[in-house]
């Protein structure tokens, strides 16, 4: 245990007696100081011993006020003052006494033949014997959690040693953020309140770590893995000196663990890979298509193929993604992982989360006799993710937004300003622009636009007829339609014009 104020009163060498501020004496003592600086405050750290012979203090109530006031803003754990012949101070000023009994802090009083160097190398003698108690009670519990460690329990012991060891909640969970064990706490409910915290860290990968003050408690979560991550370790209440010295040893122990599982599941991770050939042949029936995920557990009706283009370490991204998604089926081939999920996987969602900033074309949803398929188109898509910075999926693969959003903004930009620049400058408001938008979106229907617009129907025809004489493109004319929606096209792609009038 910490020394406080009250061990400090009992060590029978000093024979400190108490006069005041006894609600203080559970304050922990880190150090002991000897100032006669009457503002000591800024010389402070806090959890100090002050001991003075008052030789600086001004010796009416508002300076004895005024000087406990800084020690209290200095968060100092006592004063000790000097009193006795020979001394500024006979006895404690009664002033003194009041103000540091108001403001809790213990005031004692040393005799005369006790000097402050006394009290300080007590002070620092019992904070050594603690800090010696508390290694060795943490050497202690790291050899059990190592012992655990190593035993046939793996996860399970050593989470339950944890939390013997130290009374500290924790709860493990895999890179996808499922649980894989728990001691002294609710492990689901631990992961629920600490999901904000691990979508940051989870960002930062290896290099990140977290906390928060909840409602259930202080939070800290600590990534795991050795050169990957694997994993996460969250805490609760984790705050003893003990908890604190050997959370890195949880650490390095949990990582090693999840290490180990992480080889120990190749050999699946192979099997789903084969199975996953077996499912792209292009002979392969409807039953049998049927069979092989029912091997891997998935019983969708309709899946997507996903294929991913990593820069380094395929084999890793491919281990990360088939933990993430239903089944596991995900292989290497070249420099692109290839995976197959159900169709209401959040794929986009496992994207972000594992291949960030990686090119990924996701397929359609298609019979699972037809992944083939799916996987096609997606590999086909891996250009246009790359042109783009981020996944593109099948559903939007014919768009034509898509195929303007590949080109250059500039281009762009000149483009839709060359067609639309004399509604931009005879229309600040943007109404002929909005009733040009909703009438292309009809395909020109007059009823349809008047109706969306609140507008009356000969209004709508006279700003189209307005349309076509700033632009000098014809509503009647298919070509100068499509010039006109693809202008507009363009400029909801890349934003509002590059010089507004």
């Amino acid at each position: 245990m910490p020394l406080t104020v009250r061990d400090l009163l009992a060590i029978p060498s000093l024979r400190l007696s108490l006069v005041a501020g006894r609600a203080g004496l559970g304050r922990v003592v880190e150090a002991a100081h000897a100032t006669e600086n009457h503002r000591p405050a800024a010389w402070l750290e806090g959890a100090e011993v002050v001991m003075t012979n008052g030789l600086s203090l001004t010796a009416d109530e508002p300076g004895y006020a005024a000087y406990v006031h800084e020690l209290s803003t200095g968060k100092a754990a006592a004063l000790v003052v000097g009193t006795g012949p020979g001394l500024p101070l006979q006895s404690v000023p009664e002033a003194l006494s009041k103000h540091a009994e108001e403001a809790g802090l213990p005031l004692l009083t040393a005799p005369p033949t006790v000097s402050f160097a006394s009290i300080t190398r007590a002070v620092f003698v019992a904070r050594a014997s603690e800090e010696r108690r508390l290694l060795e009670k943490t050497l202690r519990t790291q050899r059990r959690l190592s012992s655990a460690a190593a035993s046939g329990d793996g996860l399970t012991g050593l989470l339950s040693s944890w939390h013997q060891a130290v009374n500290s909640g924790v709860a493990v969970c895999d890179a996808a953020g499922r649980l894989l064990g728990a001691a002294g706490t609710d492990g689901p409910e631990l992961l629920a309140n600490a999901a904000s915290v691990l979508e940051t860290v989870a960002l930062h990968g290896l290099r990140g770590s977290g906390g928060a003050d909840l409602p259930c408690g202080r939070l800290v979560v600590q990534p795991l893995g050795t050169t990957r991550l694997r994993g996460f370790l969250v805490l609760l209440d984790a705050e003893s000196p003990e908890a604190r010295l050997l959370i890195s040893v949880l650490v390095s122990l949990l990582s090693v663990e999840l290490e180990r599982r992480h080889l120990a599941d190749e050999p699946q991770r192979r099997r789903r890979a084969a199975l996953l050939a077996r499912l792209f042949h292009p002979d392969v029936t409807a039953d049998q298509a049927r069979t092989l995920l029912r091997a891997a557990d998935v019983s969708s009706a309709s899946v997507r193929a996903v294929a991913v283009r990593a820069t380094g370490e395929p084999v890793e991204l491919a281990a990360d993604l088939a933990l993430a998604v239903p089944g596991g089926l995900a292989r290497v081939t070249c420099e692109n992982v290839e995976l197959v999920v159900p169709e209401e996987v959040d794929v986009p969602g496992v994207l972000r989360r594992f291949a960030t900033g990686l090119p990924a074309g996701i397929g359609p949803a298609v019979a699972p006799q037809h992944a083939a398929l799916s996987l096609r188109q997606a590999i086909a898509l891996l250009s246009s993710s790359s042109e783009l910075g981020r996944p593109v999926s099948a559903s939007e693969a014919g768009s034509v937004r898509l195929l303007i959003s590949l080109g250059s903004p500039a281009t762009l930009a000149a483009f839709a300003d060359t067609v639309l620049a004399p509604l931009d400058a005879a229309d600040p408001g943007g109404e002929l622009t909005e009733t040009l938008r909703v009438w292309l979106e009809t395909n020109g229907s007059w009823a349809e636009t008047s109706s969306l617009l609140g507008l009356h129907r000969h209004t709508v025809q006279n700003r189209i007829e307005k349309v076509a004489r700033l632009t000098g493109r014809q509503q009647d004319r298919a070509e100068d339609r499509v010039d006109l929606w693809l202008a507009l096209t363009a400029r909801a792609v890349g934003g509002p014009p590059a010089h507004p009038r």
